[in-house]
């Protein structure tokens, strides 16, 4: 289903509007209260992401920010420390929540384009040193980095990460907000990164189009008591198999169509260069994200949305553009065209 051909939004791959066959599923799925823990079609989906993570369990969440609240919620408590990159999602993009609601403080690693050295991430751990220092308690990966500009981790390095957490005895948790963007890249399943994370965090509304929602996994234990958290924070939901239909549209029919959006955003950086030569790092395009530098960006992001085309700010020099399934790679070299006009009326 895409957008009116006079407005391109590549704001991000939330935008998107449930496909036909979600909404048929969504009209079709058998419900129940699942705060009872009896809606069908909740259980499905739980069932099945659990699955192909290898994991025992999951809890479907209304978003990735709940899931990851609660995947760092079950590895730690108050005054200690969950360790991630400076640009993490988690610090950056989640209001404060996991110091605020549970009083979990963070420290941070410094990365390019928030790609994992796990070194640097190790090298940090305190662990054993109460009452002296705050206690690492977990540490916690973004596949792919959003703000990395969608950069994918490098297998290896979560491998270390993850035989490294393990000797010091720290929980792990992975954010795959877009990891089926990663593991379209990867080519590895999911359970790969499964075995490698104590929780893993996995979006069913970016890449895969479903209207909303997010899957937690990690073992029985783990979900049950992330379900009462859900709960105590107000995030119990009804019969909400009828967006768990969409999800199971959306892990069974579109984790095989993500290339498409990694070859639009590489038209898209194309496109833009052309208008505008060197105005973005093509080389630097992995999957659906684009990022834009360019002085005065709010204004121009404002100039572009009356031309059209919408995109996001990312700080005063920095523009994000994200392709997805409503649009088309026609649509993305028309956006970059206009894109790359703008940048290059301000040289």
């Amino acid at each position: 289903m895409t957008g009116p051909r006079d407005v391109i939004d590549l704001r991000s791959d939330t935008v998107t509007r449930p496909s036909a066959a979600m909404l048929a599923a969504m009209a079709e799925a058998p419900v129940g209260d699942d705060v009872y823990g009896e809606d069908p079609t909740v259980a499905e989906l739980e069932a099945e992401v659990a699955g192909l993570f290898g994991k025992e369990a999951a809890l479907f969440c209304a978003t990735g920010s709940l899931s990851n609240l609660l995947g760092v919620w079950l590895h730690t408590a108050p005054g200690r420390e969950v360790l991630c990159d400076a640009y993490a999602h988690i610090a950056r993009a989640e209001m404060g929540a996991h110091g605020a609601l549970h009083g979990v403080t963070m420290r941070t690693w410094v990365s390019e384009r928030g790609r994992l050295v796990a070194d640097d991430a190790l090298s940090l751990v305190a662990v054993n040193c109460r009452p002296y220092l705050v206690e690492t308690a977990c540490l916690e990966v973004e596949d792919t980095h959003n703000f990395g500009g969608g950069t994918v981790q490098d297998y290896a390095q979560l491998v270390a990460l993850s035989d490294g957490a393990r000797d010091l005895g720290v929980a792990t948790h992975l954010d795959g907000a877009r990891l089926a963007n990663a593991v379209a890249v990867t080519g590895r399943p999911l359970s790969d990164y499964g075995r490698l994370f104590d929780t893993v965090s996995f979006c069913l509304s970016k890449g895969l189009g479903a209207p909303v929602g997010s899957v937690l996994v990690g073992t029985a234990e783990q979900m049950s008591r992330a379900r009462e958290q859900r709960k105590r924070l107000g995030a119990g939901w009804r019969q909400a198999g009828v967006l768990a239909a969409a999800g199971l549209v959306a892990v069974r029919e579109n984790m095989g169509r993500i290339v498409d959006d990694h070859r639009a955003a590489r038209t898209l950086a194309a496109a833009i260069n052309e208008a505008c030569p060197g105005a973005v790092d093509e080389a630097g395009v992995e999957t659906n994200i684009v990022l834009i530098p360019t002085p005065g960006a709010p204004a121009v992001a404002a100039r572009l949305a009356e031309r059209g085309v919408r995109i996001s700010v990312l700080g005063p020099t920095s523009l994000r553009a994200v392709t997805h399934l409503d649009v088309t790679e026609e649509q993305c070299r028309e956006a970059g065209a206009v894109i790359g006009a703008e940048l290059a009326s301000l040289a």
